[in-house]
């Protein structure tokens, strides 16, 4: 991905995705990057459904890039997707489902309908076995459902605790941090299907999850919408707490056998201390996801620089600090030289690339090419970019 260019994915050819559901009628391709999406159990119908025309996506983007959609829609109810499927400007142009914008570079105005979907509901679904199954509309804040399960007595998520975005965009990208991934909590998800109409469920396995990753970024993007999430949490709880920044704070606070609010206490804390607040400073979270690489590689890294950090993974092979790699080719606090300044990489945490003020998708873009390519040169390791670009 070259600077300055805007990027829109190409879709899987209809006849070509693997691993989806039987019960999955196919979908004609659709640009849809972002699954954050209404809860199809108990919604009514929005009675205010409207489409709008040439509306500013600069609040629907933690990034803050000031674009513009031509039509924008707000989706209030599941019947809101039934409808606007009606409408004429749903095939008049390229559409956007779009959930947080947390997880989300807009590089150019969208010449076509956004969706924004904005529905929200919680409910205890009761105990199954030696687990308690909660579940929430994808239009849900990710933090405050997380709270809101340790409120309740659900632990289980505390570890994901302050991640941004919405529930419906969670699966997604199987969100991660300090030892728990979203998959370890999942019982399965309901999906809106944009050419039936009608719904379809899947587990675990159907959405073939991975690290940062899930069909809905590959076979099923444009094809689904996520409207609600099934979470099983563990009513045999334990902490996890390995990783070396979390068991630090609770040392410092004299926590030894800490409570799952307590833990979500300290990552809050952490991740405050660490990343930026997208309504203070304009950012999408982690920029780049942690390159997985073979042993051979990280030793050869580790060679000539002692202090590189990994992770190794069940498969023998080694996690990266993207992070670090950036640090070490001294990105932290910079911007690209002659630019205008407005876009660099947070001081804190160089995973992070900020928005200053006015900066547009194009000048982001051409400051993460500029660290890649520097990482590449230095490590011979291809860092990825972890948001969608459109």
């Amino acid at each position: 991905m070259r600077a300055g260019k805007s990027h829109i994915a190409a879709l899987p050819p209809r006849d070509s995705p693997a691993h989806l559901p039987a019960h999955l009628p196919r979908a004609p391709p659709l640009y849809s990057p972002l699954f954050a999406a209404p809860s199809l159990a108990r919604v009514s119908i929005s009675m205010t459904f409207t489409i709008q025309r040439d509306v500013s996506l600069k609040p629907f983007n933690t990034f803050g890039i000031a674009v513009r959609a031509r039509c924008f829609a707000r989706i209030e109810a599941i019947e809101d997707l039934r409808a606007l499927r009606e409408r004429p400007e749903w095939s008049e142009g390229p559409r956007l489902i779009l959930g947080g914008g947390s997880n989300l570079l807009f590089t150019q105005d969208f010449d076509g309908l956004v969706a924004h979907v904005a529905l929200t509901g919680r409910e205890d679904l009761g105990d199954e076995g030696d687990h308690h199954l909660v579940a929430a509309a994808a239009g849900e804040n990710w933090d405050a459902f997380v709270r809101h399960a340790l409120r309740e007595g659900w632990p289980g998520l505390e570890n994901l605790a302050l991640i941004p975005g919405s529930v419906g965009a969670a699966p997604v990208q199987n969100i991660g941090a300090y030892g728990v991934e979203l998959v370890e909590r999942f019982a399965w998800l309901e999906a809106f299907d944009l050419e039936s109409g009608g719904v379809t469920h899947m587990s675990a396995d159907e959405c073939g999850f991975g690290y940062r990753d899930s069909v809905f970024k590959r076979e099923l993007r444009g094809r689904v919408v996520i409207t609600r999430v099934v979470f099983r949490l563990p009513k045999r709880w334990e902490p996890r707490v390995t990783y070396g920044d979390v068991r630090a704070v609770l040392q410092e606070r004299g926590i030894d056998r800490p409570t799952a609010l307590e833990v979500a206490d300290v990552v809050t804390a952490i991740r405050r201390a660490k990343l930026p607040d997208p309504a203070v400073v304009g950012n999408a979270g982690s920029f780049f996801k942690n390159p997985i690489v073979t042993l051979g590689v990280f030793d050869a890294i580790r060679a000539s620089e002692p202090s590189a950090v990994g992770y190794r993974q069940a498969d023998g092979r080694v996690k990266l600090a993207a992070a670090w790699l950036i640090d070490r080719c001294g990105w932290r606090g910079r911007s690209l030289s002659g630019s205008s300044g407005r876009v660099a990489v947070h001081d804190r945490q160089a995973l992070v690339l900020v928005n200053r003020g006015g900066a547009t998708g194009a000048e982001v873009l051409a400051l993460a090419s500029a660290i890649q390519e520097s990482v590449a040169e230095r490590f011979g390791v291809a860092l990825e970019l972890e948001p969608v670009v459109v």
